[in-house]
């Protein structure tokens, strides 16, 4: 009996070893089979749209959902995956930006507290020299308060309050108190490169004017309202063992006689300035002092460099947990 076309199911009958299908000679039913085994898998072969020995079926419910939810499935945990591979990459890069800002903190820190107890030293230095020795070595008649204790004075204050501002800026990781201490340091550097670098080349013009600016000085020597000075040029003459600026002459103008101060004297007795010139010193104060300069100018150079070292170590102290501080904001928020 024929079955109609309507009663035909979706299987279909195997090519006869006779049949001329190109096909079968090939392996093609079996080769479609074992591709589609190994993807489905064997147990789904049938549902994944081929059966064994030419038996043919379409691809039932179970294959289909499979063939679509099995690569979103894999796409949702390669995103996963990688989601957590980022978050594990940037807690890794925030514990290593919180750790190098601790080391660069407590480095900062130790610095400025250095910086700070160097200030309160010249600070006391200047306080004891202005209680003890009043306007000691006020040499200058134009700039009468250009003394050592004065400038002792301005300049342990100026380093105590940059030294805390720098340690509370360290302490508290403040970006605004960082970079203020790194500004201010800066202008500080700077002037002295300026004043270094003005003074060399103006050399000539500078001890000509400080010449002039000394002998004008001179007059100002014992008179009331002038310890400071007067004791400067005292402990000078006596130190270096030299008399006036630029000659023991000096002198006979300041007195208007011939005479010199006590100090000026070979073996210093009480009058002994009105003696005779064979009992005074005949070195000029300001070429003997210069002269000590330059014998000592690697000790002064010494010093310069250190200087600067240490105001450019604190300067990348600065900057470098600036950076680290925004660095560690950013990622770490």
């Amino acid at each position: 009996m024929r079955r109609s076309s309507t009663d035909e199911s979706t299987y279909r009958r195997s090519p006869s070893p006779e049949s001329k299908e190109p096909g079968f000679a090939r392996g093609g039913p079996f080769r479609r089979c074992s591709s589609l085994y190994g993807r489905a898998g064997a147990g789904d072969a049938e549902d994944a749209g081929g059966g064994f020995f030419g038996l043919h079926t379409n691809p039932g419910p179970k294959a289909a959902q499979a063939r679509y939810t099995t690569p979103k499935g894999n796409k949702y945990v390669v995103f996963y995956l990688d989601l957590s591979f980022i978050f594990l990459l940037e807690l890794k890069r925030c514990s290593m930006a919180r750790g190098c800002l601790q080391g660069v903190k407590y480095l900062m820190f130790a610095f400025n507290l250095l910086f700070w107890l160097g200030g309160c030293g010249v600070l006391g230095v200047g306080i004891w020299l202005a209680a003890t020795q009043g306007n000691f070595a006020t040499l200058s008649s134009s700039f009468p308060s250009l003394s050592a204790a004065n400038l002792l004075i301005v300049t342990g204050t100026f380093v105590m309050a940059i030294g805390f501002v720098g340690c509370i800026g360290a302490l508290k990781e403040n970006k605004c108190l960082l970079l203020t201490f790194f500004v201010l340091l800066l202008l500080v550097f700077l002037l002295e490169v300026t004043i270094a670098v003005l003074f060399f080349a103006y050399s000539d013009k500078i001890d000509s004017y400080a010449q002039q600016d000394l002998k004008k000085g001179l007059h100002l020597y014992g008179t009331q309202g002038n310890v400071g000075l007067t004791n400067a040029w005292s402990i000078i003459q006596t130190d270096f063992r030299c008399c006036g600026v630029s000659n023991y002459t000096d002198w006979f103008e300041v007195y208007n006689a011939t005479r010199v101060p006590d100090s000026c004297c070979l073996e210093f007795s009480d009058s002994c300035g009105l003696h005779e010139p064979g009992t005074w010193w005949k070195s000029p104060c300001y070429e003997t002092v210069k002269a000590w300069l330059q014998e000592n100018l690697l000790a002064v150079g010494i010093f310069g460099l250190c200087t600067a070292l240490v105001q450019i170590l604190g300067l990348t102290f600065a900057m470098t947990m600036y950076c680290q501080v925004v660095k560690a904001d950013t990622y770490c928020a």
